[in-house]
């Protein structure tokens, strides 16, 4: 399996968890760890212009969504 065919099965997988559980993964629970790790990396990559030019469109939606879904505090 070539890191073209990784980063799409794993872009799929956390856009999938967040449009199924309408909430971003949590770094506390062991099976979304690496979701969350997959979206600090290609962050961080983007930020430093390492993030291939195909790539950049996509992971923006991908950040536009989870921006949406994004934790609101009840208590405030």
């Amino acid at each position: 399996m070539d890191q073209e065919t990784r980063w799409k099965i794993r872009y799929s997988e956390v856009k999938s968890f967040i449009e199924t559980k309408h909430r971003n993964p949590s770094k506390y629970v062991d099976e979304e760890r690496n979701m969350v790790t997959f979206v600090k990396h290609t962050r961080k990559q983007m930020n430093q212009g390492l993030l291939k030019a195909e790539r950049i469109e996509e992971f923006k939606k991908l950040l536009e969504l989870m921006e949406e879904n994004k934790h609101v505090n009840q208590w405030v």
